[in-house]
């Protein structure tokens, strides 16, 4: 690019030069044939052509020797012609015959580089073709040594330009360069790494504090993916642990029908918790993936709440607990997924259970606030204390004063986040330790004509 545009600066730098030498010669020439003009003039209109050819031979030939000057009549009679212009062969033309700013032109005689021009003058009310010229062969040797410098200078500087420009791009680019080199040693086994961040704030600074901020994300997706893992290896091992213990000590010795079917109702119990808790990691992998298959539709909240309680009832009672549904006096229709609404209610619903003592309530309770809909799952059970609060939706994450709640496996929120944010939602947590929960989120209201209502319990599984 520089290069370019130092040859561009070049040429027309020699061109610019080359158009003010010829304008300067033009110039010139035009007051040599104005100064013709005022002689003729001055001789009068009485001056006889032979009068007019001896002044002018005085004059010119004391003068320059004529050089190159030719004066024609509008007869196309001779008025002067000097020696050079003679030997040039050179004829301006009649008067009537030019054009009004004349006509240029560019000869070589011997080592002489000339340039005429041939222009109509009027004096005393005749016509007269004036043709004169000068050498250039110092504007030449001008121009010729100027291109000469420019053929040289022009590549040198080029060169040097880019020597300069590579040093100071090396220089610059030196500390990216540092970047590249220190960022190559960090791995998976030494992600708490950072790069150092120079006090100027300029790109590079920016730069290192986005690849710091980056290197921090990859930490904590990598240490998740790490806990992810032990956690779910140890919560496989522990029923699997008991299984193997119940079956071994089935084997080991003979025992009455009554103890054999204990032993195989608590393989089934710890099988049954082992399916659970593998079908809720396949489903969050398959959330994480985005391969889970939704089949969005429309769906009234209010009867998702009243089938949900009324599939749950039984279970809260035998918790001990007191279940009340808040429902809205009119429908209030959404677009979603109705397994996946159901999954993400079913979880903040048995969470609510498992962590409220007997003698609770939990509170299902459905609202309308500026053109959403707000699901909620509210408790009186123990709460969670606000260190807590940021992480309880991690995989596995289990607050460990929990008192006598039973522990379930810690992945129901993280599962119920996941589904909200496939709708494009945010499930929030209001606690404090000791008050209860309060679990909610929201979805846009889908609103349509009343006479539509039937076909869309139909969708969410209800009939009239």
């Amino acid at each position: 690019m520089f290069a370019t545009a130092a040859i561009m600066l070049s040429i027309t730098s020699f061109y610019m030069l080359r158009h003010s030498l010829l304008a300067t010669e033009d110039h010139e020439l035009q007051e040599r044939a104005e100064d013709v003009q005022l002689l003729l003039t001055q001789l009068g209109p009485e001056a006889s052509p032979m009068l007019l050819r001896q002044k002018f031979a005085e004059i010119y030939k004391v003068k320059d020797d004529g050089k190159y000057l030719q004066v024609l009549d509008q007869e196309g009679a001779w008025i002067f012609r000097s020696k050079r212009m003679i030997e040039s062969g050179l004829y301006p033309g009649p008067p009537a015959g030019l054009p009004h700013q004349g006509s240029v032109t560019q000869f070589h005689q011997g080592t002489r580089y000339v340039r005429a021009l041939a222009y109509p003058i009027a004096a005393n009310g005749r016509a007269y073709s004036v043709q004169t010229g000068l050498a250039m062969n110092k504007s030449m040797v001008l121009l010729s040594a100027f291109l000469t410098e420019l053929l040289w200078l022009t590549p040198a500087v080029i060169v040097l330009a880019a020597a300069g420009g590579h040093f100071m791009a090396r220089k610059a680019l030196a500390p990216v360069a540092a970047i590249a080199v220190e960022t190559r040693r960090i791995n998976d086994r030494n992600l708490n790494i950072r790069l150092p961040i120079s006090a100027t704030s300029d790109e590079i600074s920016q730069l290192s504090e986005t690849l710091n901020q980056m290197l921090e994300r990859v930490e904590s997706g990598v240490r998740s993916i790490r806990d992810f893992t032990a956690n779910a290896a140890h919560e496989l091992r522990t029923p699997l642990a008991l299984i193997r213990t119940e079956v071994e000590v089935a084997l080991s010795m003979p025992r009455r029908g009554d103890e054999f079917r204990e032993a195989c109702e608590q393989v089934q119990l710890e099988t049954v918790r082992m399916t659970t808790l593998i079908d809720s990691l396949l489903m969050l992998a398959r959330v994480d993936a985005g391969t889970e298959a939704l089949r969005f539709e429309t769906l009234e909240g209010c009867e998702v709440l009243r089938r949900l309680a009324e599939k749950w009832k039984n279970a809260v009672r035998s918790a001990g607990l007191e279940l009340e549904v808040e429902l809205l006096t009119q429908p209030a229709f959404v677009v979603a997924d109705h397994s996946s609404l159901q999954r993400l209610l079913t979880a903040l619903l048995d969470n609510a259970i498992r962590y409220t003592p007997v003698g609770g309530s939990v509170v299902l309770r459905i609202a309308r606030a500026n053109g959403r809909v707000m699901f909620s799952v509210q408790d009186t059970g123990i709460g969670i204390a606000p260190e807590h609060q940021a992480r309880i939706f991690d995989r596995f994450y289990r607050v460990d004063n929990i008192g006598g709640a039973s522990r379930g496996s810690g992945l129901g929120l993280s599962l119920a986040q996941g589904i909200a944010q496939q709708h494009d939602a945010l499930l929030c947590v209001e606690s404090a330790a000791g008050r209860g929960s309060c679990f909610h989120f929201s979805l846009p209201e889908y609103l349509k004509p009343a006479a539509t209502h039937e076909r869309a319990l139909t969708l969410a599984g209800v009939r009239s």
